[in-house]
């Protein structure tokens, strides 16, 4: 989920959480369409700078991708470097001025080995009625966190770096991550979630923030 959840918080590290696993046949396509992309000519990443709080640019509702071109591949390599980058577990394209459904997430800790995944046009399916609680956070929104009561369990139907359509289900700290970027590709951030006074406190410290940057 996002620093955006960071890896201390949210959709970031967890201490005792182990990371749901998708099945050796989804995992399989990943690496294939992932190790097309690092031999490609378009093998260069490029770190990309984040679109924070209070830009507008954040509210926008992206745009489905319509075919798998080497702009989106290019765009997925770029946005999985610069949430290793930032450091962060999961980024959406928006966060970097792209209004495309285009979602990356790694939750595994930092002591594990890379293992990225791309999702394209990611849509939730199904949601359990088990809901649970994570501190989140966004890069979007830095150094600012609070709790955020989401589904525990989900279904997500997304298309692969092949253009292929899978289906993935999701538990814990991964269906949180999940969430919290799709609702990045719906214009929707974290804080949304929380009291409108929290939600204004930190709107204004951030608008405060951007006009102090800009003077």
């Amino acid at each position: 989920m996002a620093q955006l959840f960071d890896r201390r918080h949210g959709c970031g590290e967890v201490p005792g959480f182990d990371r749901p696993r998708g099945g050796p046949y989804a995992k399989a396509l990943f690496q294939r369409a992932f190790a097309a992309l690092q031999s490609s000519p378009l093998s260069v990443m490029t770190v990309r700078p984040l679109v924070i709080l209070p830009d507008p640019v954040l509210r926008q509702k992206s745009e489905p991708v319509t075919t798998i071109t080497d702009e989106i591949r290019v765009l997925a390599r770029d946005m999985i470097e610069t949430m290793y980058d930032a450091p962060g577990v999961g980024l959406a394209a928006i966060q970097i001025g792209v209004a495309k459904r285009v979602v990356t997430i790694d939750t595994n800790k930092e002591e594990e080995a890379r293992d990225p995944t791309v999702f394209i046009n990611p849509e939730i399916v199904w949601a359990s009625e088990e809901l649970r609680v994570y501190d989140e956070g966004c890069l979007s929104i830095p150094e600012f966190y609070g709790e955020v009561e989401r589904p525990d369990r989900v279904k997500v139907r997304y298309m692969n770096l092949d253009g292929e359509t899978v289906e993935k289900e999701a538990d814990g700290l991964l269906a949180t991550c999940l969430q919290h970027e799709i609702d990045h590709l719906n214009g929707v951030l974290f804080i949304d979630h929380l009291s409108k006074l929290k939600r204004d406190r930190v709107i204004k410290k951030f608008a405060k923030a951007a006009k102090r940057d800009a003077a």
